[in-house]
């Protein structure tokens, strides 16, 4: 019971100040009698998001599936990709010294001018398009987190298994890779907020109309604020709901890590 109210105590503020935000919102709105387009009301936006929902249809949710679609495959092919390297990347020092100056410079170009080039090459109506948009997004935090985490452990106990004649596959599984996962799962919650940025900002340049961004866009242009409003709530939902999938399976994975164990309320 007591660790049950700690928890209550540790969520209720925010909780509390979201909800206040709300109404605040909602009085702003009704006081000042704001139109819809300068500022929907929270009830006005709640009710957007279920507009057409009694014929089955619900739009903006068969969007945000389609958008987590792509966001989720981006982040899978980025991760994988952006592992793949970070492995190469401390265990050769020629792969080190020809393969991060590239993923420097693929995380240097904006979103803007990787989508029309991706729209080309794997079709507007593709979802691999924003996919492969993603990927880059996720790639370079991806290489240098877990690059430093295969890199950056302790000499004492790097010393110790190779005194105790460790081969390297063994230090790698046994040493390098556990250091390497609380750096991972950074680069992973990182990837998850940039994965549905990208997914969304590479839709605004063309593809399916069933999509996040093309809602925004669609809506914006006809001054339906309260359906930009709903969708741009779904897209930020289904980004947190990534992100605290990732922190649930970092808690799984790595619970013997000293910061999951100081953030228990």
């Amino acid at each position: 019971m007591s660790r049950q109210l700690e928890r209550l105590r540790f969520y209720l503020p925010a909780v509390a100040v979201f909800v206040g935000v709300l109404v605040a919102w909602e009085l702003l709105v009704i006081l000042l009698n704001l139109e819809t387009f300068v500022l929907p009301a929270p009830s006005q936006i709640v009710s957007a998001l279920f507009e057409f929902a009694e014929n089955g249809r619900w739009p903006l949710l068969r969007a945000a599936r389609a958008t987590l679609f792509e966001a989720m495959g981006g982040l899978v092919i980025g991760t994988v990709a952006g592992g793949a390297v970070a492995f190469a990347t401390a265990r050769w020092r020629s792969a080190r010294e020809a393969l991060l100056p590239i993923a420097i410079g693929a995380s240097a170009v904006p979103i803007i001018a990787l989508a029309p080039i991706m729209n080309n090459w794997f079709g507007v109506l593709s979802p691999l398009s924003k996919m492969m948009i993603v990927a880059l997004l996720v790639f370079f935090p991806m290489v240098v987190n877990v690059t430093r985490g295969l890199s950056e452990i302790e000499p004492s106990a790097l010393e110790l298994m190779r005194a105790l004649a460790a081969s390297e596959w063994t230090i790698l599984r046994k040493l390098r890779i556990p250091n390497a996962l609380p750096y991972f799962f950074t680069a992973l919650k990182v990837g998850t907020t940039l994965s549905l940025i990208g997914a969304i900002v590479g839709e605004y340049f063309g593809g399916s109309n069933d999509v996040i961004g093309r809602v925004v866009v669609q809506s914006a242009s006809a001054l339906r604020f309260d359906v930009t409003w709903a969708a741009i709530i779904l897209g930020s939902a289904a980004g947190i709901a990534l992100y605290l999938a990732t922190v649930a399976a970092e808690r799984v994975i790595i619970p013997w890590h000293a910061s999951l164990r100081s953030q228990e309320p």
